[in-house]
């Protein structure tokens, strides 16, 4: 049954209409993921060591930060690991067993990268601890105990899929405590940390997280089974239709109907709101490199790429994925006498505005200086001029449909914020950080903010001929987007 369900995906993936851009990421996501190993390698076996030399008890030293680490990667899953996208309806009228499909679905995310790239840190560490002395029997237990760790929160990230404040405020709650410990107000890691000793001090412990891990495993495939029916979960539940006015919009000319029909979009579906929640989160995401408080991120090159995120958290959440928005949609919208570049002005004028109140909140970080302040200022402007033609070419290729009415089901479709749209935001970071470099290593940081604001600049100078290009690539790829918008899988 699992060899038919591999077929099943293998036949997905190749006969996908955006295949060519699926498999360039592919490449790209597999680099990643090399590196990534590789890291987690060289910190599994230097994590000893480094502790060992720095006059501290390695094992419980790491003990006593792991609830940290668990945390970070409970909200990494959360963000960037996609739910398994199954196809279900189609399989319902063929024999398959209901609990296969759930048991493939639900394995699919146990060896997801994202739980096997922990193997890369705590196997070298627990192997160094073998040669170092440690009891084996021990450090089995413990080791198994910290992996069952790792799957209840592949199991959490499960059930919370849909719960984006809990989460969000779980980490508040995880951050607070984070900062208490930095300000040595008061450090909670040495009562969380005997836990996570315990496992290695009392070689029975390691049964309780291997329990809730099976619990947990048979509590989602029992919830999933339920629903597995047309009539049940998967069928669209019918909601009461409003009305509201937007006439204000009028005064931006041909393009204010698609100006309020993106508003509305936002306000009337959980997956579209999600961004504006993602941009709030955004906005304080320069804290990390203005505040001093990473020494690695105390540079002013991470200051421009700090920046770019502040003021373009709308931008990369939502404007990554135009016209996807409008998948259900699209096929009749292009039967309709609609002119490609309004449409485009229309996303492109939305991102602006966005990006624009984005930049004037982001002045609060003038209490770190101008230059924090300079850094966002230059980075809003980069995005509005820059990145927004660049996010609407993107769109062009990424063919990627949205299913509005969920929001990352865990047998839904893809999450609108994942390692694909990460990496193709990467090349959007780099110039912006090159142009400053340029500035910074001839006359200074101030050249490096001016040049990276005459590139904003000159790109709201040439939006015309931008907009004449991003047509010509959309007309292109018009039927190409129409075949991937109308697959279901």
């Amino acid at each position: 049954m699992i060899k038919h369900f591999l077929n099943l995906e293998w036949k997905s993936f190749f006969r996908s209409a955006a295949f060519q851009t699926n498999i360039i990421l592919k490449i790209f996501m597999a680099l990643g993921a090399l590196y990534f190993i590789g890291i987690f390698s060289m910190a599994g076996v230097g994590a000893y060591f480094g502790l060992e030399k720095a006059g501290l008890e390695p094992l419980q030293t790491v003990n006593r930060f792991l609830i940290y680490y668990l945390v970070v990667d409970l909200l990494i899953k959360y963000f960037l690991q996609k739910m398994p996208v199954v196809n279900i309806k189609p399989l319902l009228i063929i024999p398959f067993k209901k609990s296969k499909i759930v048991d493939f679905a639900l394995g699919k995310t146990m060896v997801s990268f994202f739980n096997c790239i922990h193997a890369f840190f705590f196997i070298p560490f627990s192997v160094v601890l073998l040669i170092k002395g440690y009891d084996p029997l021990h450090v089995i237990t413990w080791h198994i105990g910290i992996l069952a760790m790792i799957y209840i929160n592949n199991f959490i990230n499960v059930f919370l899929n849909d719960a984006l404040a809990l989460v969000v405020g779980f980490a508040t709650v995880i951050a607070a405590f984070g900062a208490l410990q930095y300000y040595e107000v008061f450090d909670v890691t040495p009562y969380i940390g005997a836990y996570f000793q315990g496992l290695y001090d009392y070689v029975w412990l390691f049964i309780i997280p291997v329990v809730v891990v099976v619990i947990f495993y048979k509590v989602a495939h029992s919830f999933f089974l339920r629903r597995l029916y047309l009539d049940a979960g998967l069928a669209t539940k019918a909601q009461m239709a409003s009305t509201e006015n937007l006439d204000w919009l009028d005064r931006f000319g041909k393009t204010a109907s698609f100006l309020k029909n993106d508003i509305k979009l936002i306000k009337r579906n959980k997956r579209s709101r999600t961004t504006l929640i993602m941009s709030v989160v955004f906005l304080f995401y320069g804290l990390l490199f203005f505040s001093g408080g990473i020494e690695s991120y105390d540079n002013p090159f991470m200051k421009i790429f700090a920046g770019i995120f502040v003021s373009g958290g709308f931008m990369f959440s939502f404007g990554q994925f135009v016209p996807s928005w409008d998948s259900s949609y699209y096929p009749l919208m292009m039967t309709q006498n609609i002119k490609y570049q309004e449409y485009l002005k229309s996303k492109w004028m939305l991102v602006v505005i966005a990006t624009a109140i984005s930049t004037v909140l982001g002045a609060f970080y003038l209490y770190f200086g101008w230059e924090a302040y300079a850094a966002i200022l230059v980075g809003g402007i980069f995005n509005m001029g820059v990145n927004g033609h660049v996010v609407l070419l993107g769109g062009a290729y990424i063919k990627t449909p949205i299913d509005l009415t969920s929001n990352k089901k865990a047998f839904g479709d893809s999450s609108s914020f994942n390692v694909k749209t990460l990496l193709i935001t990467v090349p959007k970071l780099l110039l912006p950080i090159a142009l400053y470099a340029l500035g910074h290593f001839t006359l200074g940081p101030v050249l490096g903010y001016a040049l990276v604001a005459l590139a904003g600049l000159a790109g709201f100078a040439f939006r015309d001929f931008m907009f004449k290009k991003i047509e010509s690539v959309y007309k292109a790829e018009k039927y190409k987007t129409i075949a991937a918008y109308k697959q279901k899988n």
